[in-house]
């Protein structure tokens, strides 16, 4: 696998990764087939889980291959690592300002954000998982991308990265799939909005690879960008929801054992 991919045009190899990511999206999906309601500790936990994974890719898959490329480049270490990281989070949050959306598994009394729309709620809570996804399609799209203009980014680490996301899309799958058949939609409706909500990752990482690849010199910055977007994300979003229902000490196990399989990923494959 890791040769083939080597042997691949980095644009290309972007693509597959950005597409398993989707399909495991559609995988996590497809339980709703086989089950009608979700057990609130079992998905807290898995919510934790997927925030561990994206933690560490963060920090194992983006940031340090970002300082790294900085001191080849001659630049200072951490400065575009670190504006990277920030203007990451900044376009998040400006997505949320620009975008109508409801998070997933609201607390009580919580409203949509993003300007008011008349858009269903399950139509805004397609929308905000949809732009919470894009910052994962855009760092396998980066790694990717990397391998192209500089031996510290190697395939190895972008494949770690890629399965990371994907085994913690999984259980986002699911979890984004469930909420709208509690909202009376069908499971067939269910089903296809749930994967649809990753085609972004697919999209998200052409993107990604063709940037850097284009602007070799802004790699340091494209990473840290990548890094920025998840952790908004995972701060924003997957914590505040993994413990919304009191099971703290379950998110928590989950986010320490996604960590730990992300780490594992990323090192033994390098």
């Amino acid at each position: 696998m890791q040769a083939w991919l080597t042997s691949l045009n980095p644009v290309l190899a972007a693509l597959i990764g950005g597409s398993f990511t989707w399909a495991t999206t559609a995988v996590g999906a497809t339980f709703i087939f086989f089950f009608k309601t979700i057990n609130r500790k079992i998905l807290d936990a898995s919510l934790g889980f997927a925030a561990g994974v994206m933690i560490a890719a963060s920090f194992w898959s983006l940031l340090d291959p970002a300082i790294a490329i900085s001191e080849d480049l001659n630049y200072i270490p951490w400065l575009w690592p670190l504006v990277g990281f920030l203007t990451g989070g900044v376009f998040l949050r400006l997505l949320d300002l620009m975008l109508p959306h409801l998070h997933r598994y609201m607390r009580k009394g919580e409203q949509q954000e993003g300007p008011q729309s008349m858009l269903s709620d399950k139509m805004l809570m397609i929308i905000a998982v949809t732009i919470h996804n894009i910052p994962e399609g855009l760092a396998v799209g980066v790694a990717f991308g990397a391998t192209a203009v500089f031996p510290e980014a190697t395939v190895a680490s972008a494949i770690a990265l890629t399965i990371g996301i994907g085994i913690q899309n999984i259980p986002e799958g699911f979890a984004v799939s469930m909420p709208l058949l509690e909202e009376k939609m069908s499971k067939r409706k269910a089903f296809f909005w749930g994967q649809a909500s990753g085609s972004v990752e697919a999209v998200a990482a052409v993107i990604g690879a063709i940037l850097v690849i284009q602007m070799q010199a802004l790699l340091p910055f494209a990473l840290g960008f990548a890094a920025g977007a998840m952790i908004f994300v995972v701060v924003e979003e997957v914590i505040p929801q993994s413990q919304s229902a009191g099971n703290n000490d379950l998110a928590t196990g989950g986010a320490m054992l996604g960590f730990a399989i992300m780490m594992i990923l990323d090192v033994a494959l390098s």
